[in-house]
């Protein structure tokens, strides 16, 4: 299979909402099996799981992903891999390795501000609730068409960095 019918077939399988979790997770793993590179495969299954639910299958398949070299291959999928399994390591009770993981996501325009915005959550949820509300509103705050310098320094206030 070329690899443009391949990533026809993942996006159709993602797109496809009348197909439950399992059988979502069960195409994937065909596909995976027949991905033009193991870590693009990797990375998809990795989702599929992570989508239904199955945080700790996803988190084996987000590391080959990553052990398979997905930065090399796709750039974006590998933006998007670091904020999928830091929210994973989070739903798994590794908040302190996803917090790392996230503070070092590279900027990319797939992700835009998910990085921050899910590293906000995992800091939430290690109890670091100031510093999870300065992230957001560090986040947000170039969006912003006014305010910015108060908005500033009223997340500076928050904690000292």
């Amino acid at each position: 299979m070329s690899a443009e019918a391949w990533e026809a077939q993942v996006a159709a399988l993602w797109s496809d909402e009348t197909i439950d979790d399992d059988t979502r997770i069960a195409r994937m793993a065909e596909l995976a099996a027949a991905a033009p590179h193991p870590a693009l495969g990797a990375f998809e299954l990795g989702g599929a799981n992570d989508s239904g639910g199955r945080e700790a299958e996803a988190e084996v398949h987000y590391a080959d992903a990553t052990a398979n070299g997905l930065g090399a291959v796709d750039p974006a999928r590998a933006a998007q891999l670091v904020v999928q399994h830091a929210s994973t390591l989070r739903n798994l009770g590794r908040t302190d390795e996803a917090i790392a993981m996230l503070r070092d996501a590279p900027p990319h325009p797939t992700t835009g501000a998910a990085p921050r915005v899910f590293l906000a959550l995992a800091l939430h949820s290690a109890g670091r609730h100031d510093e999870a509300l300065r992230e957001v509103v560090e986040a947000i705050e170039p969006t912003l068409p006014r305010y910015n310098r108060s908005v500033r320094a009223y997340a500076a206030d928050l904690t000292e960095r």
